[in-house]
């Protein structure tokens, strides 16, 4: 009989790994879940909570396990965490521990629209720590994703709260391209990027089927419901960016709309055979509401 993967999880109080988690339990696969908040554990599962991701408690736990799935990262910088700190230092921090782990694998999560020519800071700090994973010579697949959606990702929240005042705020013309993929085909791929070969040392888009405008997703979001629509000049969004904290969008929130970045679908379907879900079928069924 086989033994069962043994497969560690970062971030694991997070949105992606709350599913990823279900599902890999699901599959009867070893999890050793580590986050710095406390967290319900699935079955198979070791439960981890850790401030500042120690070598010397974690070391021991994760050594020899088939893969790492790291999915720590910060899209908006304040005081106390900046990209610097979490996407790239943190990010060395369990590469470093990986290899000295003898850890066979190493799936990250990186964002869409990353590339040498950026001039973005938030898209640099996901360069340099793509290029630490790849520099460490672990076998890795990295994930570029689009906005990956489901029942309780951050921008379907930010959704809800909008339809209860009545208001969803869209900077500029929201004619800008999305290219949402599903939380569930999420799941099956990095699972599957960790058991198929035909993933190793590769750097794949994670998006969905369907291209999209931001303005057509939050219509199809909204079904018939009759919450307003509330179009705010780009310039100032961008000013309440910089200047209120609070603000429904941040400046690299903007950045990546504003951008249209949208990425190779046909090379995921082909490489993985997954059957995707349309975002727009699953949005028109109000399952995501």
């Amino acid at each position: 009989m086989d033994k069962p993967l043994q497969i560690v999880i970062t971030g694991a109080s997070g949105f992606i790994a709350k599913n990823l988690r279900k599902y890999l339990s699901e599959k009867n696969v070893n999890l050793i879940s580590i986050s710095r908040k406390n967290f319900k554990s699935f079955k198979n599962e070791t439960k981890i909570v850790s401030k500042n991701y120690e070598q010397k408690l974690l070391l021991p736990k994760i050594k020899n396990s088939d893969a790492v799935i790291h999915l720590i990262g910060i899209g908006k910088q304040s005081i106390k965490t900046d990209y610097e700190l979490i996407n790239v230092q943190l990010t060395q921090k369990i590469v470093d521990l990986s290899k000295k782990a003898k850890v066979k694998k190493f799936v990250y999560t990186s964002g869409l629209g990353v590339s040498k020519d950026t001039p973005l800071g938030y898209f640099i700090s996901k360069l340099k720590a793509e290029k630490s994973i790849i520099n460490s010579k672990i076998n890795y697949t990295i994930f570029r994703p689009s906005y990956i959606v489901g029942k309780d990702d951050l921008f379907t929240k930010h959704l809800k709260k909008s339809i209860k005042k009545n208001k969803v705020i869209i900077p500029g013309s929201g004619n800008y391209s999305i290219q949402p993929i599903f939380i569930n085909d999420v799941t099956k791929l990095i699972f599957q990027s960790i058991i198929d070969d035909r993933f190793n040392n590769k750097i794949i888009d994670l998006v969905g089927p369907e291209i999209i405008s931001f303005k057509k997703y939050i219509q199809l979001f909204l079904q018939k419901k009759k919450t307003k629509l509330s179009h705010i000049d780009i310039e100032d969004a961008y000013h309440l960016a910089i200047t209120n904290s609070k603000f429904d969008y941040g400046v690299d929130d903007l950045n990546i709309l504003v951008g249209n970045f949208v990425g190779n679908h046909k090379k995921l379907k082909n490489l993985s055979k997954i059957n995707f879900q349309s975002i727009k079928e699953l949005l028109k069924t109000g399952s995501l509401l």
